[in-house]
């Protein structure tokens, strides 16, 4: 693995560390104050072909390896972690679905008008009693003619109530846990599909989450992804190159928070436990960095990647939640007035420990990675 970004790569962080820094990062107060939905932020991802930069030229996208994508969300996190993870989802979970397990129409149908922004994608998996045991979901998928009738509710909805496409899980089959798990691509404005609550969370406060309520929604078959009993297969590949996005996140927070320290220690000055904790912090996030675009690197060339992107998650997202934390200490009672980046960025790393699979997890999926190797 080449350590040095390509020039290719390079570039592209230029471009989008411009529009991070100048049309994101002036909203991002605004956004967590107001728990409002970025648009004008989302917007010029849209404009600048952010939205669809994993899928390839000839569905109108920037044609990008994971590397790229993860760049992009670091650059766009460093600026507001709620715009990131509103992009992140659209375009690993929300979008590689179909373009990794998709039909040709498929594709053609929806790659397009994702990459264009023209609908936000979104994944529907967790639900009140299967969180991270996805495995046990209740939402069904009854056949019906030609097509599937969908009935349930999913949880913890990232794009909730913006997303103009869900990939939704259900299951259709009598075979119990993963085996009876299928895949959907359910259009927001099919009939029965409607948000349910839409929660107030302690951070992200610009990118809405919430319940997704499924009731009679009848979708056709040629929107199944994939073969009856596949869906669980889906979801865990989605997951897999999901958290390389979310390490991307964490990085984002990570180095804003080191940033905004050491101006704020230039500024008033500082004594050597602060030099002492400046420097920590930079070296974890700087670690955290090598550890993710590895596990890009690996993606983006088709090698095996679940174990590096679990242990990517893993280390990135309790770096950013201690490096945040870091900051905030050296920042003193300034760093927790409400309103202080300080103070959102530990608000907004936690979350990361949690969404698309908790730490715990990765720790489960690491172990079991590393159990199975020859």
């Amino acid at each position: 693995m080449d350590l040095e970004l390509t020039p290719d790569h390079a570039v592209f962080r230029a471009s989008v560390r411009e529009i991070a820094q100048g049309v994101v990062q002036p909203l991002a107060a605004e956004v967590d104050r107001d728990h409002r939905f970025p648009i004008e932020a989302i917007e010029a991802a849209t404009q600048a072909g952010l939205m669809g930069v994993l899928i390839p030229r000839e569905f109108g996208g920037a044609g990008l390896d994971a590397l790229a994508f993860t760049i992009c969300i670091e650059e766009l996190a460093q600026a507001c972690a709620s715009t990131a993870v509103i992009v992140d989802v659209h375009t690993s979970v929300g979008t590689e679905p179909i373009l990794l397990f998709g039909d040709d129409d498929q594709k053609r149908t929806w790659l397009p008008r994702l990459a264009r922004g023209e609908l936000l994608g979104a994944f529907a998996l967790s639900e009140p009693s299967s969180g991270s045991d996805a495995a046990s979901l209740k939402t069904t998928a009854r056949r019906d003619r030609d097509g599937y009738v969908l009935n349930g509710t999913k949880v913890f909805i990232t794009n909730i109530g913006h997303a103009g496409l869900y990939i939704v899980f259900a299951r259709t089959g009598a075979e119990s846990r993963a085996a009876g798990i299928s895949a959907f691509i359910v259009p927001a404005e099919t009939n029965g599909v409607r948000v349910g609550q839409v929660f107030h969370k302690m951070g992200l406060h610009g990118s809405p989450t919430g319940e997704l309520v499924l009731e009679d929604v009848r979708v056709p078959a040629a929107n199944r992804l994939g073969a009856e009993g596949q869906g669980f297969s889906v979801a865990m590949r989605a997951l897999d190159s999901g958290r390389i996005g979310i390490s991307g996140q964490a990085l984002g927070i990570g180095q804003a928070a080191v940033d905004e320290t050491r101006a704020l220690m230039r500024e008033r000055g500082h004594d050597e436990g602060d030099d002492f904790t400046l420097a920590d912090m930079a070296a974890r996030v700087e670690s955290a960095r090598l550890l993710a675009y590895h596990a890009a690197w690996r993606c983006s060339r088709g090698m095996r990647f679940t174990r590096e992107a679990s242990m990517s998650k893993l280390h990135c997202t309790d770096t950013a939640m201690q490096v945040a934390i870091d900051a905030v200490q050296v920042a003193g009672d300034e760093g927790t007035l409400s309103g202080s980046p300080f103070e959102r960025h530990v608000r907004d790393a936690k979350a990361l420990q949690i969404y698309e699979g908790s730490n715990q997890v990765q720790r489960v999926v690491i172990a079991r990675e590393l159990l199975r190797a020859g």
